[in-house]
């Protein structure tokens, strides 16, 4: 009796632990029995099943943030470029999630062909420098129509595709050289037009200036004649006066001396009319 008791005691508890698994935080356990879902279980914690027939598939319940491979797109104005994109993604329905894709590599691989399709798609209806431009209307508003574009093709799937987004924007190898090189013309041709807006703009001060200072030195110069004018004006009043009654006769006397004095320079013979002034100083005579 204990001989058969024992190995069904042993069996049993095999059974227990067999029938007890765990479900961890962050994560779904999908129960399969012969390949058909029969429960999911979302909370943490111990659970059971039915040992040998059923099957635990476990997902992830947090979020994936999936990296995809750069892809070459052309824009708009046919302009090609490299696009690197990242998705951040989860599964919002696991029954729906088992039943389509089974696997998070598989779902990825729809993810990525979702992605590139929306992005060359979407690419292809926007100039170049608005998918550059880091403000709401380039880069921001092309993220945000992407995730909304993947979001729908992904639903099915029992998936919810949170963002998508642009991690980098490169220039194909081929075109970089030409790309650069265009780049490097323009801000020559944008430096020239500086330039010559500066050298304009300095020829406008110099002229500015320099009829200034021409203004500055005619009303210079006109105020110079005027006070030459003034001057002479009183040299001759200052002439006049010293012409007039005794300063007169003086003067005349101090110039009759600084005659004689040049004329008697040397051993000379000064002859001298009667009426001189000379004369008149040195004789005496006075005319009748």
């Amino acid at each position: 009796m204990k001989k058969i008791v024992i190995p069904m005691v042993l069996i049993v508890f095999i059974g227990i632990i067999l029938s007890i698994y765990t479900v961890n935080e962050g994560e779904y356990a999908c129960v399969k029995r012969f390949g058909k879902i029969v429960e999911i279980k979302k909370e943490a914690g111990i659970a059971f099943k039915i040992p040998f027939l059923d099957e635990i598939t476990r997902l992830p319940q947090k979020k994936i943030v999936y990296d995809l491979t750069p892809s070459d797109v052309l824009s708009a104005d046919k302009k090609a470029m490299v696009i690197d994109n990242y998705v951040i993604w989860e599964i919002e329905d696991p029954l729906q999630f088992v039943k389509t894709v089974s696997y998070i590599a598989e779902a990825e691989k729809r993810i990525d062909a979702a992605v590139y399709n929306v992005v060359k798609n979407t690419m292809g209806l926007l100039q170049q420098n608005q998918v550059i431009n880091e403000e709401e209307s380039g880069r921001g508003m092309f993220d945000k129509k992407v995730t909304e574009e993947v979001a729908k093709h992904m639903e099915g799937y029992g998936i919810q595709v949170l963002e998508v987004k642009i991690k980098r924007l490169d220039l194909p190898p081929a075109n970089e050289n030409a790309v650069y090189s265009r780049m490097i013309s323009e801000r020559e041709k944008i430096a020239a037009q500086y330039i010559a807006e500066g050298e304009y703009e300095a020829s406008k001060i110099k002229n500015e200036v320099e009829k200034e200072v021409n203004i500055m030195i005619s009303q210079a110069r006109a105020r110079e004649q005027e006070l030459m004018g003034e001057a002479e004006a009183e040299y001759i009043r200052i002439l006049a006066d010293a012409y007039s009654g005794e300063k007169a006769e003086f003067y005349e006397f101090i110039r009759t001396l600084d005659a004689m004095k040049k004329s008697l320079k040397g051993r000379k013979t000064l002859i001298l009319p009667i009426d001189s002034p000379i004369t008149r100083y040195l004789t005496g005579y006075s005319q009748p």
